[in-house]
């Protein structure tokens, strides 16, 4: 037994000597060659992530939550393809739809990253030149949890790059920050910027909801909001001619709008001004985006910044919560402050009975009765106007050639029976804000994007595929045409005029909205009950 603990303290004393011998070389060998660690953090970080490099294949980084089927580039961190799985790309389609995408003919992608600023003192988006390591590249939620966490890692000259998207469930947006911790010797300036990349000209094999190019290009723009202008819009094609457009802000975001959809990035509000930048960047891709100022980060440092991301459906409750007058990308147009009211009555109804057609119909007797005073009026004087026809004509023969004598005795007569002719264009000149209130209101509300309501009517936010709803207004619309038409003076171009309207309204209404048509026959049937009745009434009082 003493004779093995001798030869363990032999074997020890050796060692101890040729340690002793060559810590000066150890030393040395480690002061020269290890990365200097100053925070503890950045210590902690370097453990964790020590094994960040194991994936270095090419594929896309692939995330699924209950909203998005998402793919990120490693190159740059960039999301290149977003689908929604609320949304279907064509009515009865079975694919969803497909917001971002990046194709040969097409792109519509989001970029973010570090901008650093060289010895030129330009801005270097220091980006796509570099691609991130992850542990996996498949993620999606864990069971029972409600966010999702996607670290992205780049290391370049001492400095540590951590982006991490943060999905949460059920909702659209997207944040993500920025980690940056500074391993190096010296002190360093870094910013972060967001941008979004689009085509201007959309090919019609990835136009959303049966458009054309001509509709598209009225829901194409870029969108921005600052502390100093609550919301500017700026056409692609304007764009497209104009040099580079910069605008200082503290806060506010920046949008590519489309139709029912958009992508948003929420600029972050820091100690120092953003830039927001709107430009050409190809021959025919528009670039928004925001850059920050550089802040200083010191050696063993580290500074963290957010920013926050929509990517989604246009919904009006939603939107309104994430930053002030984002809920204004749903262009509700000039009438805006009707359509409002009446997409949120339109919402409440749906709620209660669960169909949208139905909701529009009794919209529409709601509107009728609040405007019925004014209708009835002008069902009134066009009335009067008839049955006082044959006492014009008799006025006519007696004073024709006295002009003068003529217009007095018509004014006395009007004065008489209590008559201004006015009086039936001012119910009309009225509900014409309704109706394109409404019109706006179903072109521009997700909500009503493929919403079914009867037999073949699939979808009342886009035409009628059949054509019928035209046609039953265009003969209410002849109805209405024959009632009110004069019955003691008629001529060959009245004639004309009652059949030509009806065809001239109905060749209009043949692309517009089902839901927009239904309103409109709706309204069409309970204007000719009310005609009806009071012609019936005005009949009894003259005969």
């Amino acid at each position: 037994m003493n004779s093995k603990n001798n030869i363990i303290i032999i074997i020890f004393c050796l060692c101890s000597v040729v340690i002793l011998g060559n810590w000066q070389k150890i030393y040395s060998y480690i002061k020269n060659n290890t990365k200097p660690v100053i925070n503890e953090n950045i210590i902690n970080i370097d453990n964790k992530y020590k094994n960040i490099s194991n994936i270095t294949k090419n594929n896309n980084i692939l995330v699924k939550t209950n909203k998005f089927l998402l793919q990120i580039n490693p190159y740059g961190g960039t999301i290149e393809k977003v689908q929604l799985l609320d949304y279907l790309d064509k009515l009865n389609s079975k694919k969803f739809f497909t917001l971002l995408r990046k194709n040969c003919d097409f792109i519509y992608q989001i970029k973010s990253g570090i901008v650093q600023k060289n010895n030129l003192k330009k801005n270097k988006f220091f980006n796509q030149d570099f691609k991130f390591f992850s542990k996996s590249y498949n993620f999606n939620f864990k069971k029972n949890k409600n966010i999702l966490k996607i670290p992205l890692f780049f290391i370049k000259k001492n400095i540590l790059y951590i982006k991490i998207f943060s999905f949460t469930k059920d909702t659209y947006l997207v944040n993500i920050s920025h980690q940056i911790f500074n391993k190096s010797k010296k002190p360093i300036r870094l910013g972060i910027f967001g941008q979004i990349d689009k085509s201007s000209y959309t090919p019609k094999k990835y136009l959303d909801h049966q458009q054309n190019n001509i509709s598209t290009n009225m829901f194409n723009n870029v969108a921005v909001s600052t502390e100093n202008n609550k919301f500017k819009k700026y056409k692609f094609s304007n764009i497209l001619k104009n040099k580079k457009i910069n605008i200082s802000a503290n806060s506010g975001w920046i949008a590519m709008l489309q139709q029912y959809f958009t992508s948003v990035w929420i600029i972050p509000k820091l100690p120092k001004k953003n830039t927001i930048y709107i430009k050409k960047l190809f021959t025919n891709v528009i670039s928004i985006g925001f850059k920050s100022a550089n802040y200083l980060i010191l050696p063993g440092k580290k500074y963290n910044f957010s920013s926050k991301l929509w990517i989604g459906p246009k919904i009006q409750e939603k939107m309104s919560k994430i930053a002030p007058f984002l809920d204004l990308t749903i262009d509700y147009g000039f009438f805006g402050f009707l359509s409002k009211p009446l997409f949120q009555l339109l919402n409440l109804l749906f709620n209660l009975i669960g169909n949208w057609g139905f909701s529009i119909i009794i919209i529409t007797l709601i509107i009728r009765i609040l405007t019925y005073p004014l209708s009835k009026q002008q069902y009134i004087a066009i009335a009067k106007m008839n049955f006082l026809q044959p006492k014009i004509k008799k006025i006519k023969e007696i004073f024709g050639d006295n002009k003068e004598k003529f217009t007095k005795e018509i004014i006395s007569l009007y004065k008489k029976e209590n008559l201004n002719p006015l009086s039936g264009f001012i119910p009309f000149i009225i509900q014409m804000p309704i109706f394109l209130s409404l019109y706006y209101t179903l072109t521009n509300s997700v909500e009503l994007r493929h919403a079914s309501f009867i037999f073949w009517i699939k979808d009342l936010s886009s035409q009628d595929p059949y054509y019928i709803l035209p046609i039953i207004m265009s003969i209410t619309m002849l109805i209405i045409q024959k009632i009110s038409q004069n019955s003691f003076n008629k001529d060959s171009i009245q004639e004309k005029f009652t059949y030509i309207i009806p065809i001239i309204f109905s060749l209009f209404f043949l692309w517009l909205p089902s839901g927009l048509v239904l309103y409109y026959i709706v309204n069409n049937l309970i204007t000719i009950l009310q005609q009806k009745w009071i012609f019936y009434t005005i009949q009894n009082k003259y005969y």
